[in-house]
């Protein structure tokens, strides 16, 4: 068939429906819904969580006369907990899903038997002091909650449609703002087989992120510090040149992680069971805490709060073993067979890497040491500029340091943009297989 003449071009027409302000209205029912049901879902987890938490890190070391930042009392919680996922991952139907390792925070529905099991390890990750995040994991559950709640209330509604304002959704919940969901999605809406403009995309997932943050911050959550130090202010030239120091420094750290990371998840599955790996995984974030300390352990949100309520505590030295601690711990936890997300820990090493940069550098100001460092590691773990932008202004809450992020964020991507990413790919699966498959492999097959 002749195409348009060039005297009178037609412009080309979107494959998929277009996107009508009835259909928007119509279906922003569903994605309010999902929006509400999705920050439900993740307050419930961190319920839960908290709960075991006060158990484990509160009322049964005081009952037993033990401090809860003793080394032996860190590395026997976080050894034990590693047995207890190993266990649910080895002999809970679904296995407790896909290994996090090998997903991003995009997810496809899982079947509803996965998520009990997923939602287990998950709790137990979060109180038993492993350094992951939620994201993977809660995003992969409601993902899959939505698809098979919505199917059932109404089959025109497409199951993509429903798994993207799922992870809007939860997005917003986690972060407490619609934002992040719109920086995330601004890069992905170009996959959506439907018609009209990048903002026609994104109203459903921003109906659906409203909605969830708005229900996060009813209900409790959220994302941010009350940062200490003093704004930003005016910028000045000279500081253009030590943040991209900073932060190229920080993403170079970051990219350490990175690399280290398919040798150190080929080691722990080299022993080809659940149990075994994660057990082992365990024993060794065990050691990494009761090196660390307290503030080496868990998702780091808590922890990047108490790093920024007092800077001045932490002389470079003690900074330098925090980063080296939680940077390992990250890969080892990413790679023994936990269930979670790497952004969370990925904040926290920004704050320290940010805290370390500015002792190093006295005449660069705090906050933006901060939020450099911040930019640095999250660009090099998440590999998504506009979220390492947004989390580094959210965190050190001064949004007068973002026009020199926006600058000393080029640098950054450069070092960045050609690296590895932190995932497990399937070519890095089909290395760690030797050739004959033990008998776990063969049940995962036939599953």
């Amino acid at each position: 068939m002749p195409g348009p003449s060039a005297a009178s071009p037609e412009p080309a027409t979107p494959p998929g429906p277009q996107l009508t302000v009835r259909t928007l209205l119509l279906l922003s029912i569903p994605a309010i819904l999902i929006g509400v049901l999705s920050a439900l879902s993740l307050r419930l987890l961190d319920l839960i969580a908290d709960q075991l938490d006060g158990v484990l890190w509160t009322s049964l070391p005081g009952s037993l006369g033990i401090a809860s930042d003793s080394p032996w009392w860190i590395f026997a919680v976080l050894t034990v907990t590693g047995i207890a996922v190993g266990l649910v991952v080895w002999l809970v139907p679904g296995h407790a899903g896909p290994d996090s390792a090998t997903t991003e925070l995009a997810s496809t529905p899982l079947p509803l038997s996965v998520l009990p099991g997923l939602a287990i390890v998950l709790i137990l990750g979060l109180a038993g002091g492993v350094s992951l995040g939620p994201e993977n994991p809660i995003i992969a559950i409601n993902v899959s909650l939505a698809v098979a709640l919505v199917a059932r209330l109404s089959k025109a509604v497409p199951a993509q449609l429903i798994g993207a304002l799922a992870i809007s959704a939860t997005i917003g919940a986690l972060f407490g703002t619609p934002v992040a969901a719109a920086l995330v999605f601004t890069g992905m809406v170009g996959e959506f087989k439907m018609g009209g403009s990048l903002w026609d995309k994104l109203f459903l997932p921003l109906v659906a992120a409203g909605a969830g943050s708005v229900t996060t911050f009813l209900v409790g959550g959220g994302f941010g510090a009350d940062a200490p130090f003093d704004p930003y202010g005016a910028p000045q030239p000279f500081d253009l040149l030590l943040g991209a120091v900073v932060a190229c420094a920080a993403a170079a750290f970051g990219l350490i992680g990175i690399y280290l990371f398919p040798l150190v998840h080929r080691a722990f599955h080299a022993l080809r069971h659940p149990l075994l790996f994660t057990a082992l995984g365990g024993v060794v974030l065990g050691a990494l805490g009761a090196i660390g300390g307290p503030i080496t352990l868990f998702k780091g949100l808590e922890q990047s709060e108490q790093l920024l309520a007092d800077p001045g505590d932490y002389a470079p030295g003690e900074l330098t073993v925090i980063l080296l601690v939680k940077l390992a711990a990250l890969v080892v936890a990413a790679s023994a067979g936990f269930r979670g997300g790497r952004i969370f820990p990925a904040v926290f090493l920004g704050v320290a890497a940010g805290l370390l940069g500015g002792a190093l550098l006295p005449g660069l100001p705090l906050s933006l040491a901060v939020a450099c460092g911040i930019l640095g590691v999250v660009l090099a773990i998440a590999r998504d500029g506009w979220v390492a932008l947004f989390v580094a202004v959210a965190l050190v809450d001064d949004v007068t340091v973002l026009p020199m992020l926006c600058i000393i964020v080029l640098p950054a991507w450069l070092l960045v943009t050609k690296a590895r990413e932190m995932l497990i790919t399937p070519a890095d699966l089909a290395r760690e297989r030797p050739p004959a498959a033990l008998p776990w492999d063969r049940a995962e097959s036939a599953r």
